[in-house]
């Protein structure tokens, strides 16, 4: 079997929550080793605020408890960084800094480390210390403004945690740049991971789109994208839910055909600006239409027309999506499923990973892998340096 991509990576990872570990979970699946320096006392907050979240975010990981304002600790975690390649840590600016882990002392232990700090605002800038969640980084980039209903007030309308997961990605995909730029420079790097930053990136096609209009005089909103004739989410007669995404013409003709509703064959809905001129009653049309018969005919009619649908996938039934589990996405049994890496790749491993650990489950043998005798570790325990 190959070797999995990221085979010989070592990450201490500092960080709590979500941001952090799912980018950590996403380096473990392509072959990363993550090891948690979990804070004393009771490490990852996410055992106890979101189990769940934990659970599937922490698998196949590493934990080491380690009292990170005792001095004999951070020596500890001075000789792991002299062997790692990557850092991550999540907490709020200047806390890194005052604990004395901070990537100007770590480069200099070891030039070639690569050092991600994800925070909610940034480390610079007027809200660089301000406190948030999900919700304030989406609504400061911009997305909140766009949510809910096309006529209402700005909603918090998404139940997943996108600002957070955002961040995510961009750590990982930084860190696996700096990876490479380091075999050219031998060097490793600071990157500052602002979670509202990448939601700001995110906005690129939205504030496009505002731009263009507003040359041509027009006011582009949040209507202009949530009232979309033949684009939206219906209601069938048996109540199931689905989408229709009829914005290219000739969805559209599609559609007409496949709805039978006399109205909506007007040559004039053909033009693209006429349908969003007309969107409300378009979709108002629609919408009784629909509720007529049950999804799975209008299942079988958008399919014979060529019409992009989808039916509403929910929490409920997600680990039995078809198509999703034909793409052999998922892992696991039971209460014990996965989502594995979304690009297959050779090397990359379909077993369910170990279960997360506990705070400290591994202190002892990472002390021992890093040269500590057993009496050292009775030393560094009595100190309360370890847990």
């Amino acid at each position: 079997m190959s070797s999995k991509p990221l085979e010989g990576i070592r990450v201490l990872d500092l960080s709590e929550l979500l941001p952090g570990p799912y980018a950590t979970h996403l380096l473990r699946e392509l072959g990363a080793e993550i090891i948690k320096v979990e804070r004393a006392g009771g490490g990852d907050n996410a055992r106890v605020i979101v189990p769940g979240v934990y659970d599937v975010m922490n698998r196949g990981k590493s934990s080491i408890c380690l009292n990170l304002k005792n001095e004999a600790a951070r020596e500890v975690f001075y000789r792991m960084a002299k062997d790692a390649d990557v850092v991550i840590e999540g907490y709020r600016p200047g806390v890194v800094k005052r604990l004395g882990i901070d990537y100007d002392t770590l480069a200099a232990i070891n030039p070639r480390i690569i050092y991600a700090s994800i925070s909610g605002y940034g480390q610079t800038g007027p809200y660089a210390k301000w406190p948030g969640h999900d919700l304030q980084y989406m609504a400061t980039a911009g997305h909140t403004a766009l949510a809910g209903d096309p006529e209402g007030p700005p909603a918090f309308a998404i139940g997943s945690p996108f600002g957070d997961i955002s961040s995510s990605m961009f750590a990982v995909v930084s860190i696996l740049s700096a990876v490479i730029q380091r075999q050219q420079t031998q060097k490793g790097q600071y990157l500052d991971v602002s979670i509202t930053d990448g939601l700001a990136a995110w906005m690129l096609p939205r504030v496009g789109a505002f731009m263009y209009e507003k040359k041509r005089g027009r006011h582009f909103s949040k209507k202009d994208v949530l009232s979309r004739a033949g684009y939206g989410v219906y209601q069938a007669k048996d109540g199931r839910y689905f989408t229709i995404g009829a914005i290219e013409t000739h969805f559209w003709i599609g559609l007409v055909k496949a709805v039978g509703i006399k109205a909506l064959e007007d040559p004039a809905l053909e033009n693209v600006d006429t349908r969003t001129e007309r969107g409300p009653e378009v979709v108002e049309r629609l919408k009784q239409r629909f509720l007529e018969e049950d999804s799975r005919y209008w299942f079988e009619i958008l399919e014979e027309h060529d019409v992009p649908y989808s039916p509403v996938t929910t929490l409920d039934d997600f680990f039995e999506q078809e198509h999703l589990s034909a793409r052999g996405l998922f892992g696991g049994e039971g209460n014990e499923r996965t989502v594995h890496f979304p690009v297959p790749m050779e090397g990359l491993d379909k077993a369910l990973a170990p279960p997360s650990p506990d705070c400290g489950q591994h202190t002892d043998a990472l002390l021992a892998q890093w040269g500590y005798s057993k009496e050292d570790i009775k030393k560094l325990r009595t100190e309360g340096a370890i847990q």
